[in-house]
């Protein structure tokens, strides 16, 4: 049989198969009435690996065994998808505890940021809020979010990636620590490093720069064009600006907002020092109250999966299955599992999209742990 007659027997082949499959598509959707009658979970894990050794048993060569298993295995993954859709339609699927509004309550709230005034989560919260907000500044993130928890304030203004010098993976973790808050807006910032410095001071004689471990990475090339000075540390960037200001050292010098200069009276050595040009830091905006506004296209997701070969690539099946893009996925180590990963994502969309719902769901049902962060 020449290459002409074998694509022709495929061809054959392949439409029984896709007859066939149909007809165990039209069987799937009847299990998931009954179920919806009964009330029985969709994910049945017994039933799977049952099924699973069975028809892995009908194979014969060692490569047969593992193409039929995993042919199976996404099968019935896309038989639990279609279950999923049909219960979701009747109204059975999982409840999402959020609510939409027409805009997000904004006018006279209280908004936390961390560090002083003229740091960049101060602009961001300023830029959010506008003047009419009160601000109040915390010493770390977390007493930030313990402010929003408390009722003390309405809002949390928190760093969460920046363009340059990517993810502030602390703050990724800080938002499983407070299941209460939700992301309900993010703001990107442009952000430029001014090199500021007491008045009198010139740049060569500048030996210590002072500003926030992500200012100091995202401005890389300065250290490495001026081997002299050192790179020192800071708590925030406006705290360094203050610390500057204070010490009255010649010698030393801070990366930070032009609005921090102007607010600690100091000089303006070199403008965008940062090395990106378009250096921009996403900042999200944090409430306590598990709602989104109407013209919300973005939902951002935590979950942690099994620890076995394709756990992760079936949880994004989801996601490719209900025509969902995903913008951005983060992975983090999971506290005392090592070198185990959970998982951050955002995906274009809103909550009330049944395509959002459909692929959540199937991901809630899919993963060991699971959690809406927000849609923004």
């Amino acid at each position: 049989m020449g290459l002409r007659e074998l694509r022709e027997e495929l061809d054959r082949l392949d439409q029984e198969i896709v007859r066939l499959y149909t007809e165990r598509l039209s069987v799937c959707g009847a299990v998931a009435r009954d179920k919806l009658r009964t009330g029985k979970a969709v994910l049945d894990p017994e039933r799977e690996r049952q099924k699973l050794s069975a028809v892995e048993a009908l194979a014969e060569s060692d490569f047969e065994k593992k193409a039929v298993r995993e042919l199976y295995r996404q099968l019935m993954t896309v038989s639990r998808r279609l279950q999923l859709g049909i219960l979701q339609e009747a109204g059975r699927g999982t409840e999402l505890p959020f609510r939409e509004l027409p805009e997000l309550p904004k006018r006279q709230k209280t908004v936390a940021y961390q560090g002083i005034e003229g740091a960049y989560a101060y602009l961001a919260a300023r830029e959010a809020f506008g003047a009419d907000a009160a601000f109040r500044a915390a010493e770390s993130w977390r007493e930030g979010m313990e402010l929003v928890r408390s009722g003390e304030a309405d809002y949390m203004v928190l760093p969460i990636e920046n363009s340059s010098h990517g993810a502030v993976y602390d703050n990724l973790d800080l938002l499983l620590e407070y299941p209460e808050l939700v992301i309900q807006e993010e703001i990107d910032l442009p952000v430029e490093h001014a090199l500021i410095a007491a008045e009198g001071a010139v740049l060569s004689g500048i030996r210590r720069v002072y500003s926030h471990p992500q200012a100091l990475g995202q401005c890389r090339s300065f250290f490495r064009a001026h081997s002299e000075i050192t790179a020192v540390p800071a708590e925030n960037t406006a705290l360094a600006a203050k610390l500057v200001a204070e010490s009255g050292d010649l010698s030393a010098a801070a990366l930070a907002s032009e609005t921090a200069a102007a607010l600690y009276g100091l000089r303006i050595l070199q403008r965008r020092v940062n090395q990106e040009r378009s250096n921009t830091t996403r900042f999200l905006v944090l409430g306590a109250e598990h709602v989104y506004r109407r013209g919300a296209g973005k939902v951002s997701i935590f979950f942690e999966t099994g620890h076995h070969p394709g756990a992760l690539y079936n949880i994004l099946g989801n996601f490719l299955f209900n025509d969902v893009n995903m913008r951005m996925i983060q992975s983090r180590p999971i506290p005392d599992k090592p070198f185990e990963y959970r998982f951050f994502a955002d995906i274009e969309g809103k909550l009330s999209e049944d395509k959002v719902r459909n692929a959540l769901n199937g991901i809630a049902q899919e993963t060991a742990a699971f959690r809406i962060l927000g849609c923004y």
